[in-house]
């Protein structure tokens, strides 16, 4: 028999349900995360009661859904959402049913559900109850849809994508007649909004599985419907030495290899997506991507503004893209330099790319450029341990000390960036006097320029 373990909160709002003559179950993704041994982030709770007798059970709660049957009970402070048994009208828009109906029949309720792994009930008194065979798929490490795939990813669209991402969270392989249906429904998710697709695609990009995952995108079409920039990278060979993989296959392998910070996992999807429109090949078979890395920052702001992130996360992702493919020679006032164009905020993260190409490519050629990018490492923590001046803000003078000098507009921009270079050279010179004696000495030769 299978048991889970409820929370005492959870319990409590169960037994209270109970208690006043309804039937209560913990429902959905914690039925499936618990008996998966793992500690599940929310705990929904379906019932027969009404919303209406929902709330006049509790003390403190929230109408959250209350049109689809949704109350958030609050106890201790913390949300949990109560759904009554529900039957779902007409899905007309590939997303959302039309209306829905209350029902005292829980299977009726599981199964509008998308996956039957998601499609499990319980709770103390009556077990496990699973109509369509989600812990056999669990045991078999199978995403199936409830019913009939086709059917259920006309109604919500969504699902396809959530079937690739559970699958890539998971480590499943998706269901024969899913797949199936994947492909021939696959057109339908340009019908769901940018803001859902974008949560989808960062859960899988976060996940162990990515790769497969958007290798499944790719071939079902899906990716071809929601990034057509990269889909069209898998029929981009790289025939050059230092390459193994076509541009879409690189991509997914730099994603992998790199750290697991959003923005990061982006820049590695992204960073080349402009080579399709810039391959050349030679006489002799040879491919060169002249300017891709331009082409690659244009056509990923697109993008990232159809997606809608957030304007903090284009600009990381934009800069990385953008000086993928800088080279960075090893010495101090070299990084500097390149330092201040990435910015300090992403130059680690950039040198994590990197290295993540390596791993991308051929690597007989390219391993030995790891111990390049550990020197560059090492020579970077240097200058933050010494705290070297690295921008404007970390000179001993600013603005207003140039504007006592006499000088103002762009003249004083124009001293204080020739100020900085200097000093990127030559720390030891960062004293506002041998600063001040600094200027006086140049000021003619950088205004006579501008």
């Amino acid at each position: 028999m299978h048991r889970i373990h409820i929370p005492k909160n959870v319990s409590y709002i169960i037994k209270t349900l109970e208690n006043n003559g309804f039937s209560a179950f913990v429902v959905g993704g914690c039925v499936r995360d618990s008996l998966l041994g793992n500690i599940p982030n929310d705990w929904d709770i379906t019932t027969n009661a009404t919303p209406h007798q929902i709330k006049a059970l509790f003390d403190k709660t929230v109408d959250t859904g209350i049109s689809h049957g949704t109350v958030t009970v609050l106890i201790d402070g913390i949300p949990y959402e109560v759904t009554t048994f529900r039957k779902d009208g007409e899905y007309k828009d590939s997303r959302h049913p039309e209306y829905v109906e209350y029902t005292d029949d829980l299977i009726l309720d599981l199964s509008r559900r998308d996956f039957t792994v998601n499609a499990m009930a319980y709770n103390d008194k009556s077990g496990l109850v699973d109509h369509f065979g989600g812990i056999n798929d669990l045991e078999n490490s199978i995403i199936k849809c409830v019913g009939n795939p086709t059917t259920r990813f006309s109604e919500d669209a969504l699902r396809m994508l959530r079937a690739v991402r559970f699958s890539a969270q998971l480590s499943f392989s998706i269901d024969k007649e899913t797949l199936s249906a994947l492909k021939e429904k696959s057109d339908d998710i340009i019908k769901i909004s940018a803001e859902r697709i974008h949560e989808e695609l960062n859960k899988i990009l976060l996940s162990d599985n990515a790769f497969l995952a958007f290798l499944t995108l790719h071939e079902t079409t899906l990716l071809k419907n929601i990034l057509p920039e990269f889909d069209r990278c898998f029929d981009t060979e790289q025939n050059i030495k230092y390459h193994l993989y076509n541009v879409g296959i690189h991509s997914l392998y730099v994603a992998e290899n790199c750290s697991k910070k959003l923005y990061l996992k982006y820049a590695a999807l992204l960073h080349d997506i402009g080579k399709p429109d810039c391959r050349n090949t030679d006489e002799n078979g040879v491919d060169t991507f002249r300017n891709h890395a331009k082409l690659s920052t244009e056509l990923s702001e697109n993008i990232l503004k159809r997606l809608k992130f957030d304007n903090k996360s284009i600009d990381k992702i934009l800069r990385l893209i953008k000086f993928h493919d800088r080279e960075i020679v090893v010495s101090k006032k070299a990084i500097k330099r390149a330092i201040i164009d990435v910015g300090d905020d992403i130059f680690e993260d950039l040198i994590d790319l990197k290295r993540a190409e390596v791993y991308a490519q051929n690597t007989m050629l390219t391993l030995p450029r790891l111990k390049t990018y550990n020197d560059i490492i090492e020579i970077y923590e240097e200058i933050q341990k010494n705290k070297e001046a690295m921008s404007l803000a970390d000179l001993d003078i600013n603005g207003n000390d140039i504007l006592k000098l006499g000088y103002a507009g762009k003249d004083i921009g124009i001293i204080l960036k020739n100020v900085l270079l200097h000093i990127i050279n030559a720390p030891e010179d960062n004293q506002k006097e041998k600063i001040l004696k600094f200027i006086k000495k140049n000021e003619n030769l950088w205004l006579k320029n501008k």
